[in-house]
């Protein structure tokens, strides 16, 4: 819908709502799933004691979510009034460009466990990640998503594209005071007990 004088953001549109919970709660769930595996082995109880399936397993379902959540987005976007001065298809394709940019980078340097919680299943990377896009920003999987939701929604001109896009940025930044102490724990754990000394049989 096309609107030139009136609200910027359509309230009233379930879908806006829908996007907001698809958004808040994929971080929460893979969060508490995650947990969940690390303290009492349950999704690798599931796969026969399997670790490396169990988390294919959840790489798979946060995967799917996260279609699932960008395509409610956009539902949520079309439905929203459209404001032609926040309209910029070069803007909208820099940010998806460096966006999309960061995410597949990081794909790319952690590899599906690196990228989807394998550590909480146990599989532990040798060294830390410390090259491109890692020496940019310490969490470019969170902000690279960011910033192609921003950059989609000033290519289609919903400044509730950006209400929605505020949302990811908090509930990623939420994520990170869950997930960063957490996950520095399980690494201190593991360097606790390399230098432990090792019992002579």
């Amino acid at each position: 819908m096309t609107q030139a004088n009136g609200p910027l953001v359509d309230f009233s549109q379930r879908s806006l709502y829908i996007s907001a919970a698809a958004i808040a709660f994929n971080p929460t769930f893979w969060n508490i799933v995650a947990r969940r595996e690390y303290h009492n082995k349950t999704l690798t109880r599931l796969f026969n004691n399997n670790s490396l399936r169990a988390c294919y397993a959840l790489a798979l379902a946060i995967f799917s979510l996260g279609l699932i959540r960008d395509a409610l987005y956009e539902r949520a976007l079309r439905h929203q009034p459209v404001v032609s001065a926040f309209q910029s298809t070069p803007l909208a394709y820099v940010l998806l460009a460096m966006g999309n940019t960061l995410v597949l980078t990081s794909y790319y340097a952690l590899g599906i466990t690196g990228t989807f919680l394998g550590d909480y299943f146990g599989i532990l990377m040798d060294e830390p990640v410390t090259g491109f896009p890692f020496n940019v920003t310490g969490a470019p999987m969170y902000w690279g998503s960011t910033m192609s939701f921003l950059g989609t929604a000033v290519l289609y001109g919903r400044p509730a594209g950006v209400l929605l896009t505020g949302l990811v940025f908090v509930v990623y930044w939420c994520a990170l005071q869950w997930e960063d102490p957490f996950t520095a724990e399980i690494y201190a754990k593991r360097e606790r007990e390399r230098k432990m000394p090792r019992k002579v049989e």
